[in-house]
């Protein structure tokens, strides 16, 4: 399965998380099934409020799975929608904890609760 996370830099499996998907700068997709990694630019990360469409690029790429630390409601229903599963990853740091612990089975699945209200409230 393929997993898309938010990141500032391409560091590999040392790249930070980035705090909100839309705005990300890149995504590191990792492919669990045989251990590979892709940086992706984000062409929408410089978007106005709910204007992003970054699922584009995910889609072609076969994400099944966005593991970040935050993300606004409208973003979550959309990948819902094209049947990608959204992560929470608050106490992860770098794409490899984030990783370990999806693979662990220790990250859950967003809930309305988790997310931001607007680009400067996430986490």
């Amino acid at each position: 399965m393929k997993i898309a996370f938010p990141v500032e830099k391409d560091n590999g499996l040392n790249s930070d998380l980035y705090g909100h998907f839309g705005s990300a700068p890149f995504f590191v997709i990792a492919d669990d099934g045989d251990g590979s990694l892709e940086a992706v630019a984000n062409g929408q990360h410089g978007h106005a409020h709910g204007q992003c469409q970054p699922t584009a690029g995910l889609v072609e790429r076969q994400v099944k799975a966005v593991v970040c630390a935050g993300m606004g409601m409208r973003a979550v229903q959309k990948l819902n929608e094209i049947g990608i599963s959204v992560y929470l990853a608050a106490d992860a740091r770098t794409v490899g904890e984030a990783l370990a612990a999806f693979k662990a089975g220790r990250l859950p699945l967003f809930q309305p609760g988790d997310a931001c209200r607007h680009h400067h409230g996430c986490h």
